[in-house]
């Protein structure tokens, strides 16, 4: 059987020596060839669903647009796994920021010294002050397990979400890729044209170098992860102002960067 994000395998369970067949609900994986005005720009690694939102917080977080109305079109219905996106006719594609390879695997995104220059240069330093109590970070891992609807089927997701102070879930989206499921918040947020200055990004596993990047690009001032942080992700945040949680293990976490904003 097969569902958006999930295929139903049969498979065999082993339990000491005695042997079952039994159906396996799996996580989707599944290329998507992304094309601006007849370039193509990236395969992503992702989990079909939400493909438009991935699609626009891709475009926007890799510094390809600079805002949405750059875009007039993005066509999923022609051709299976292919985004064509249409950009506005006084909107010019810079071929040369492609010059770095923007091909995105489902467990690791785009750094490197060449990219972090290219991000600092796009994106100033976020200077805000959006605060949050401690006692509502302490309350994000459940809060985003009881939302993952497709992780409690399959095990094999990450989720990206955002909340607000008052610890409002506003948008939940899970992935193959981390990566693709924070593009896919950023995406809807950006269509609701949603403040994302006055949220919280949490994450449910490690932060890359990347994650933290993308959040920049939003205007994302705190990101919070289950799992730990990378060396570059916490020498971003702290360079950009970024507040950045991680080991969120309730009663514990760490703060990295900018801690002011947790009261």
């Amino acid at each position: 059987m097969m569902s958006e994000e999930s295929y139903e395998f049969e498979i065999w369970k082993q339990f000491g020596d005695e042997r079952s067949s039994i159906p396996d609900d799996v996580a989707r994986e599944e290329p998507l060839q992304i094309t601006v005005d007849g370039t193509p720009v990236a395969v992503v690694m992702r989990t079909p669903g939400h493909d438009d939102d991935l699609v626009r917080g891709f475009l926007l977080t890799e510094g390809l647009v600079d805002c949405l109305d750059d875009v007039t079109r993005i066509d999923l219905e022609d051709k299976q796994n292919h985004a064509c996106v249409f950009l506005a006719d006084d909107v010019v594609l810079d071929h040369a920021s492609l010059s770095r390879n923007l091909y995105s695997a489902s467990s690791c995104g785009i750094c490197g010294k060449a990219s972090i220059e290219a991000i600092q240069q796009n994106a100033p330093p976020i200077e805000c002050d959006f605060t949050i109590p401690s006692s509502l970070v302490l309350s994000l891992p459940d809060a985003l397990r009881s939302a993952q609807e497709v992780f409690l089927n399959t095990g094999g997701l990450h989720a990206a979400a955002l909340f607000t102070a008052e610890g409002e879930l506003l948008i939940l989206r899970e992935d193959v890729g981390r990566h693709n499921a924070i593009d896919k918040v950023i995406g809807w947020a950006a269509v609701q044209k949603i403040d994302v200055s006055e949220t919280l990004l949490q994450v449910s596993g490690r932060v890359s170098f990347e994650v933290i990047q993308k959040a920049l690009v939003a205007r994302i001032p705190i990101v919070s992860a289950i799992s730990a942080p990378s060396s570059l992700a916490v020498e971003f945040a702290r360079e950009n102002g970024q507040t950045l949680i991680g080991f969120l293990r309730p009663p514990k976490f760490n703060i990295y960067s900018a801690p002011d904003r947790i009261v």
